[in-house]
């Protein structure tokens, strides 16, 4: 990819030279590859120039004043776009290169994605957190069943346990049945021992 550098060798604008000069003396400074296309003394350049530039960046009356920026035939754009991409140290982008290493860009665009790295790690922390809270809950929950269980095979044993009385003085009730029974056979037999010693005497 080129970068394509639109001037006018001859043009006599103090100011426009002015831009031109600083487009281009930027450029080499930072060796970066362009070619410089004189649309003064080249018509087609001139056309060309003027077809491929935005409406937008276009004067009122639609005649584009170098410099015009293009890489190949995209359109980066006109010398106060230059300028601020250059103030904001984003030129590479601005010209649609890749910037190499070591530059302030460089630094810039590492930092972002250092920082976009750092953020998605903290995601991961907080769904990690989010996975701990939920396995603590559920097992929160199956010591509650544990315990609900429990306290069910509990419960028979206290209603067995209150059912175990009513036995305990059937048994108590059968056992004094039985002490009055012999105590009524003790005393008929004692009845008949005194008739028959009745008798006897008799």
């Amino acid at each position: 990819m080129v970068i394509k550098v639109f001037v006018a060798t001859s043009s006599g604008s103090t100011a426009i030279k002015k831009k031109q000069q600083e487009v281009v003396g930027f450029l080499e400074a930072n060796k970066i590859d362009f070619q410089q296309m004189d649309i003064a003394g080249d018509e087609d350049n001139r056309k060309w120039m003027r077809e491929n530039v935005p409406g937008e960046k276009k004067p009122q009356n639609g005649i584009p004043l170098p410099p015009q920026i293009f890489n190949e035939e995209r359109y980066c754009g006109d010398f106060e776009s230059f300028f601020s991409a250059k103030e904001e140290n984003i030129i590479y982008s601005f010209l649609g290169l890749a910037p190499p290493p070591g530059t302030k860009e460089t630094e810039k665009s590492e930092t972002t994605e250092e920082k976009s790295d750092a953020t998605e790690e903290k995601s991961e922390a907080t769904e990690d957190k989010s996975d701990s809270k939920d396995e603590k809950s559920d097992a929160t929950n199956e010591t509650e069943a544990h315990t609900e269980a429990k306290e069910g095979e509990e419960a028979p044993e206290e209603a067995q346990s209150d059912q175990a009385p009513p036995e305990a003085q059937q048994e108590g009730e059968e056992e004094h049945a039985a002490t009055g029974e012999e105590e009524e056979e003790k005393q008929g037999e004692g009845e008949e021992k005194e008739e028959v010693e009745e008798q006897e005497e008799s």
